[in-house]
């Protein structure tokens, strides 16, 4: 069967019951299907894009290593998505044992120094790009139970039982947690005019 028809007809499930079976083209599918996802739920978490590619990088490193690990008791991307979301927080609570602030924490990005060599681009694409820096450092200013499931349910689009199941905690908890990040965030970008469309 062929790679690019594998993409399309099997379940993550039936991929990594293949990857498990030593079917290496299941795993490069796997990686295929959740890299730009994991990049931008990590990305988004942590607020640094390089530490975000580590996350990823090691996700798919331990899924590698264990992938006998996997039981079907829950969904695959659940599973993929507990791994990331760990070791996001893991490498949060080293950045507060290390107390060093990331130029990036302070909104400043490496790519705002870049001469671009490309036309200037358009009102709206600007305009959109600050209001995407402005949501994301009012995001990375939250509490970090609050910014899971904000990332997981806002930006990811989990269901409110997925993202349960990947924190380990009651369905009550989720949508009590999703609705005050959501107030939290709200009250943070309510005094912040956001450029218009």
């Amino acid at each position: 069967m062929r790679k690019d028809k594998l993409k399309s007809e099997l379940t993550d499930e039936e991929l990594i019951q293949r990857f498990q079976n030593d079917d290496y083209a299941a795993y490069e599918i796997i990686v295929y299907r959740y890299k730009d996802q994991l990049l931008n739920f990590a990305y988004r978490f942590l607020g640094n894009i390089e530490e975000a590619e580590d996350i990823v990088q090691e996700t798919f490193l331990r899924l590698y290593r264990n992938k006998h690990a996997y039981r079907q008791i829950a969904k695959f991307s659940t599973w993929i998505y507990t791994i990331a979301g760990n070791l996001a927080k893991t490498e949060l609570r080293k950045r507060k044992r290390r107390k060093v602030v990331s130029i990036s924490d302070i909104g400043f990005d490496d790519k705002e120094y870049e001469i671009e060599d490309q036309v200037a681009s358009t009102d709206q694409d600007a305009n959109t790009a600050l209001t995407e820096k402005i949501i994301q450092k009012a995001i990375n200013e939250l509490p970090p139970r609050f910014k899971q499931v904000i990332v997981l349910r806002d930006i990811q689009e989990l269901s409110y039982e997925e993202i349960g199941s990947i924190l380990h905690i009651p369905l009550g908890t989720v949508k009590s947690r999703v609705n005050r990040a959501r107030l939290k965030l709200q009250s943070k970008l309510k005094d912040i005019k956001l450029p218009a469309f």
